[in-house]
Parts: structure tokens; C-alpha cells; sequence
């Protein structure tokens, strides 16, 4: 009944914010589900997750001028006080305290400020695990000095908060089904831009456990909001950490468009986000995290540098995120594939798909 109720839900979802007129000709005002008595729980649970869907579509599909740093840190406000959670927006001058340099590395570039998003949802009485959940937040990538050129996509990174959007999506929801879990919800999120005070290739910048960056590309930016991200969410001494991000063209071209990449070291955790994707249908394959591929991204003039070699770019990818990830079960997932969905003649089902959502929802339990 759940998955009849949340195919419903998210099948008659149209967003027209922005269009003058709706391109709906006829307008549902009912469904009837009958022989379903004594099914109203599993009614409720379907729509408490898909409005946090909607919500992660919503923020993916609007404008990097609708969605900024800004209007995110107020999306997060507003959850926290619809729903009683607490939150933490760390300024750029907090963020300079913790010694987030390689966020701030990324940020400096834009005329908005940007926002460390740190929301925390907390069961009644004592939780029986602290989950940490992290979304890239770059509300949209210019590619900074190593300029996006025309036709590679440029015009769609506004969805490159898709990761920050499941975040706030899987908030809502959890936060509606009051599971008996404390659940962090963290993003640095900043826009990735081109000014004079733009970070340069060849730059170094330090992070905030003190490892040293060289940046080579600097379209290869959410890996160093997240690194920040990750310090600081491990210091919360959480039982497990999800990152979820559009992180690279790399796991698109491996896995296609329909399927994210999940990379771990600890099965348990691995095994947990696959049986919860496989009963919410979101597709995910897990990858290897081949430490051989790390020698890639050694740099003569600091500990490491942010992108390797083209082959195994995802790989690689994941293994500058375990950098900053010292013991705690940790998971990487890219969404970068699956979080936009491209349909032909823009019938329904086209555009912000609300990817990781339910996963994440089952996942916390």
C-alpha cells in the first residue's frame, strides 16, 4: 500500500513555479484505493516521505538566482521550525575559526556568502544510533577558473546541490516519521564562481585536520567542501556517515544515468544503503575502492592534490573523500547520474527526480 500511495504522490507531482501558465489540461481531484482498509499508516508514512521528495525535487529544478546559499540555509530553517529540530548555519567567520579552508578555498570566488548547514533531528528518549547524512551544496558550479565550456552542461549546475537537496528532503521526512534514531544533516554549500579573489590552479589550501591541497582543477570543487564537511561531522561521533554528491561525470559514464555509485570499506554499512535503495527501486551499484588508485593523487608540493588521473575518476574521487574520514563507518555515494532525468518531449517524469531520498528514509529507519 505504501509503494501504490507514494507512486501516486510523486507520479502527480508537477512543479509550474515558473511557468505563467500550468501545462496541465485536466486537474485530479481524487483517488479512490479501495480494499484497503486498515492501510492508513502505510497511507500517512507514503505522503510524509514524498513531500520530502518533492521538496529535494523542487530545490534540484529552481535556478541557481531562486536557490542560493541563502534560500538553502532558510529551507533548513524552516524544517527546523515546522518540525522542532535544532540547527546550526555556520558563517564564513565560524568557518574560518574551524580552519575550513578548503570550503572556504571554494567559496571565496562568489558574492554570496556561504552557509555551513548543520541540522539534527533527535528521537525522544535515548536514540539507538547517531546516523550523520552530508550533501554537497554547491548551488551552482561555474567550474571556477577551469572554466565549464558551452555544451558540457554548464546551463544544468544548477542541480549540482542535488546531494544538499536529498539532505533537507530525507530531514523532512525523518523528521515527520520520528524514528527512533538522532540523525545529523550537514552541507557546506557555497557557489563555485569566477572573480578576481577566485581560487587559482596550482593553489594550495589546508582543511580543517590540517591535510594540504593542491588544487589542479578547480572543477573538482565538491570534494573539497565535502573534505571540511567530513572533519566536521566526525567530530559529532556519529555510528555512520553517508555523503551524497553530484561529484563526478566519471560514475555517469560507468553507470549511465538511472544508477548512483556507492563506495565503502565497511560492508555492513555498504549492504545496509543497497537493501534500502532495492525496496525504494532507486538503483545503486557499489564500487571499488581500489587504495592502489590513491597514487594518483599524490602532489609533489602537498599531501595530496584534488583530482587524478582521467581513468577511474570516480574511484579517485571516493578516495580523496576517505582522507578526511578517519575511523567512523563512513559511505560515499555519487548521485550524479540519477538526480535529473531527462525525458523526451517533457511528459511527466522529466526533471528533478528526488534521487536518494527513500533510500536515505530507510536507511535511518
Amino acid at each position: 500500500m505504501q509503494a501504490i500511495a507514494e507512486a501516486v504522490e510523486l507520479t502527480l507531482h508537477n512543479d509550474h513555479r515558473f511557468k505563467s501558465e500550468s501545462d496541465d489540461k485536466l486537474t485530479l481531484q481524487q483517488i479512490d484505493l479501495l480494499g484497503f482498509s486498515g492501510q492508513e499508516a502505510a497511507i500517512t508514512r507514503a505522503r510524509q516521505i514524498s513531500l520530502g521528495v518533492i521538496l529535494a525535487r523542487e530545490l534540484v529544478a529552481a535556478p541557481a538566482n531562486i536557490v542560493t546559499p541563502i534560500t538553502l540555509a532558510e529551507t533548513a530553517e524552516a524544517i527546523a521550525r515546522e518540525y522542532g529540530l535544532d540547527l546550526e548555519i555556520l558563517e564564513q567567520e565560524d568557518c574560518e575559526k574551524l580552519g575550513m579552508g578548503a570550503f572556504l578555498g571554494v567559496a571565496k570566488a562568489s558574492d554570496l556568502p556561504p552557509k555551513f548547514i548543520h541540522l539534527t533531528y533527535k528521537p525522544e528518549g535515548t536514540p539507538r544510533r547517531k546516523l550523520a547524512i552530508i550533501g554537497k551544496g554547491l548551488t551552482f558550479d561555474s567550474g571556477g577558473l577551469n572554466i565549464k565550456p558551452s555544451g558540457s552542461g554548464v546551463e544544468m549546475m544548477k542541480t549540482d546541490m542535488g546531494g544538499a537537496a536529498a539532505t533537507l528532503g530525507a530531514a523532512k521526512a525523518i523528521a515527520q516519521l520520528k524514528p527512533n534514531s538522532e540523525v545529523h544533516f550537514i552541507s557546506a554549500v557555497t557557489e563555485n564562481m569566477i572573480s578576481g579573489r577566485a581560487m587559482h590552479p596550482g593553489d594550495i589550501l589546508t582543511a580543517s585536520n590540517g591535510k594540504t591541497i593542491e588544487v589542479n582543477n578547480t572543477d573538482a570543487e565538491g570534494r573539497l567542501t565535502l573534505a571540511d564537511a567530513l572533519v566536521f561531522t566526525e567530530k559529532l561521533e556519529v555510528d555512520a556517515i553517508v555523503d551524497l554528491a553530484t561529484l563526478t561525470g566519471a560514475c555517469v559514464i560507468a553507470l549511465g544515468d538511472d544508477m548512483a555509485g556507492l563506495w565503502s570499506d565497511n560492508d555492513e554499512l555498504a549492504n545496509e544503503l543497497l537493501a534500502a535503495a532495492k525496496s525504494t527501486g532507486e538503483k545503486l551499484w557499489r564500487m571499488p575502492m581500489e587504495n592502489k588508485y590513491f597514487d594518483g593523487l599524490k602532489s609533489v608540493v602537498a599531501d595530496m592534490k584534488n583530482t587524478g588521473p582521467r581513468p577511474g575518476g570516480a574511484i579517485t574521487a571516493a578516495l580523496f573523500l576517505k582522507q578526511f574520514v578517519k575511523e567512523t563507518p563512513w559511505a560515499h555515494l555519487d548521485i550524479a547520474g540519477p538526480v535529473w532525468a531527462d525525458k523526451e518531449n517533457g511528459y511527466n517524469g522529466a526533471g528533478a527526480t528526488g534521487y536518494a531520498v527513500r533510500t536515505l528514509v530507510n536507511w535511518v529507519g
